[in-house]
């Protein structure tokens, strides 16, 4: 599905053999796991935990409909995935439909402590109107150089954020273990977080949980193109209520109008009467 092309609303979002071919059941080892996770785990093979996939179809389908019904109504989504096999999906899905994203490094009160992180966030964009402009080129070398490499850095942590003016009004999360400070922060402000969480993580920090393989880049990507699909069909929804919204109702003739219409002439007197002799 492309940026503009909407799901058919039939089909089933993902399927089995696309959770499969993506290695999606592929749990971590044995030795490694969270006991709450139990629930979903269908089986071992060769020391390596199986997960459920009919589980995680289903819950699939409720982190969808609550993010499709979430953006409809205006809501924002912020995605994050910070791990090597994660960044480019994130990025990319995420961009894909104007979502904030955070694929480098989480700083810490990014939620909790929003003022303070868009500060920050003005400071990137005069940097930016400063080289834009080229006022950087006619500073002294050694100002502008310092102020380069400050502005990389804040570029490298806080472009996916630019565009956000408060904070999201849900988080997506690829690996909850090395996302937990992000995780925190959201069940601290009661901001749903939709995760896919692995054999080896807790999913009672979690709203909407997706058991799966939080490690495999082809699973990731499989999640974060589904998450990016029920935003594009929430807009779609979104744009359906407007247009309706603004489409004139047709109204009722009233009492003028149909006084307006001619009436049919009565016969006269005269006309009516036969003639006499």
């Amino acid at each position: 599905m492309n940026r503009w092309e909407r799901r058919n609303t039939m089909a089933p979002v993902v399927t089995m053999r696309q959770l499969l071919d993506a290695g999606v059941h592929f749990g971590h080892q044995t030795r490694r796991w969270n006991p709450k996770m139990q629930r979903f785990i269908f089986g071992e093979r060769n020391g390596i935990y199986i997960i459920d996939l009919t589980q995680t179809l289903a819950h699939i389908e409720a982190a969808y409909t609550y993010v499709r019904d979430l953006v409809a109504k205006g809501g924002q989504v912020l995605f994050v995935g910070t791990k090597k096999q994660a960044q480019d999906s994130v990025q990319s899905y995420a961009e894909r439909v104007g979502m904030p994203y955070v694929n480098e490094r989480w700083l810490g009160g990014l939620l909790t402590n929003f003022e303070t992180i868009s500060k920050r966030m003005g400071k990137m964009k005069e940097f930016q109107r400063m080289r834009s402009s080229g006022e950087l080129d006619v500073m002294p070398k050694k100002e502008a150089l310092l102020i380069s490499r400050e502005l990389a850095k804040l570029e490298r942590n806080l472009n996916g954020i630019r565009d956000l003016t408060r904070p999201p009004d849900a988080v997506f999360v690829l690996d909850t273990k090395k996302e937990h400070i992000a995780v925190a922060e959201a069940n601290k402000l009661k901001l749903p977080v939709i995760a896919v969480v692995d054999t080896n993580c807790d999913p009672d920090v979690i709203q909407f949980v997706i058991p799966g393989n939080d490690d495999a880049i082809r699973s990731g990507e499989l999640m974060c193109r589904i998450i990016s699909d029920a935003v594009l069909e929430g807009r779609f929804i979104a744009q359906g209520n407007a247009s309706a919204k603004s489409q004139p109702t047709e109204e009722a003739p009233t009492e003028d109008d149909t006084s307006a219409a001619p009436a049919e002439e009565a016969p006269t007197v005269a006309e009516s009467q036969p003639d006499g002799d």
